[in-house]
């Protein structure tokens, strides 16, 4: 799977929610490939942030702070800029917030959702490609072995994985009524929804996600505190479905409604592990490097199991990701060990103060050749 740089040099491309750890990735590899980048999107959801650190709103070619929750203002922007391409990941992105703030979380998703689409709608033809950002979590888990295709039906036990369903659902109500692929003559969009894994990657700061608590506590050598030690996700690498996504975009572009619908991206099965393999196999990871490495800022880390009262999350979750390989020619590039190598020597650059930009676009060029 290699995008294509001559497709990508001078596309117009309008992200929403790019000052988070996927957007900066986003616009970052963007960028790399000649595309003109405009972001609209709240301040990054953490601090520090990678979108602070890579200085990103100095690189792209616009960068608003903006609501997606607010209409006028988001319909004002895309009229404006005229892209060709809009990608849109604003979200609340977290299974345990939206325990604590599920209004917030619903209106995000979901409202947000109708206002990009509604927005696009109003401005005219500009935009030829629309992708849609949901999750993994969008099926209604059955806790099988089995892993869910995209014609599964949808669901979500949580108010986070509820929302991105509900998003799914209003980007199909808005296919149907406005952009049906068969009047795609007169409206000229194709529009798809795409759904990751648990996507980890150097640079992501979230609370309560357990890459970032892991590394958190690594870097601050304290012990690990680890909840559902036997849950079992889809890992992969933050380049992986980003790279699904922009091949799909290519694909999108150039036909007429031929690759529309839902996309999985996910890693193969043998990588779907669990959260207590994901600790041991970073302790492994960085006991290597330890050993081999002097100047290693991370040491071994020690963990316990968190027993608190912690809210429902899934035990077991796997995608079929066989549409993506047949129809896309996409494939995982990078094993979970590969990928967990790659958080810790970003970690490990980050807090050496090495230029964290070169660290990306290396493994960008890593992950592509």
């Amino acid at each position: 799977m290699v995008l294509d740089p001559k497709f990508w040099n001078g596309k117009t491309v309008f992200i929403t929610g790019h000052t988070g750890f996927k957007g900066s990735w986003m616009s970052l590899w963007l960028s790399s490939l000649g595309a003109k980048v405009f972001g609209y999107s709240l301040e990054p959801p953490t601090n520090p942030s990678l979108f602070k650190i890579l200085n990103l709103e100095e690189k792209l070619h616009g960068s608003v702070l903006g609501d997606v929750r607010d209409l006028d203002n988001l319909t004002k922007q895309i009229g404006k800029i005229q892209p060709e391409i809009l990608i849109h990941m604003a979200a609340q992105p977290l299974v345990r917030d939206s325990y604590k703030n599920p209004v917030d979380t619903y209106s995000t998703n979901v409202m947000g959702t109708v206002n990009v689409l509604e927005a696009v709608r109003l401005v005219g033809q500009s935009v030829r490609v629309l992708l849609n950002i949901t999750t993994d979590k969008v099926y209604e888990n059955k806790e099988w072995v089995w892993a869910y295709r995209e014609n599964e039906r949808l669901g979500g036990y949580d108010p986070y994985s509820n929302s991105k369903s509900c998003s799914e659902l209003v980007t199909s109500a808005y296919v149907n009524s406005f952009f049906h692929p068969e009047q795609y003559g007169k409206h000229n969009l194709n529009i798809a929804t795409v759904r990751a894994g648990n996507v980890i990657g150097g640079g992501d700061f979230a609370t309560d996600r357990l890459i970032p608590d892991i590394i958190r506590s690594i870097s601050e050598k304290e012990t690990v505190r680890i909840r559902n030690p036997n849950a079992i996700r889809p890992w992969q690498h933050v380049l992986e479905p980003i790279g699904g996504y922009l091949r799909l975009v290519e694909r999108m572009f150039l036909s007429s409604a031929s690759y529309n619908g839902s996309w999985n991206f996910g890693p193969n099965e043998s990588d779907a592990k669990s959260v207590l393999e994901i600790v041991e196999m970073l302790r492994l990871i960085i006991s290597r490097q330890y050993k081999a490495e002097t100047l290693s800022k991370l040491t071994v880390p020690e963990f316990v199991l968190d027993t608190g009262d912690h809210p429902h999350e899934a035990n077991f979750l796997k995608l079929d990701i066989s549409k993506a390989k047949s129809s896309l020619g996409w494939n995982p590039r990078w094993s979970l060990e590969t990928a967990l190598i790659k958080i810790v020597e970003w970690t490990n650059s980050y807090l050496s103060g090495e230029s964290i930009e070169t660290v990306c676009l290396n493994q960008i060029k890593e992950y592509t050749s």
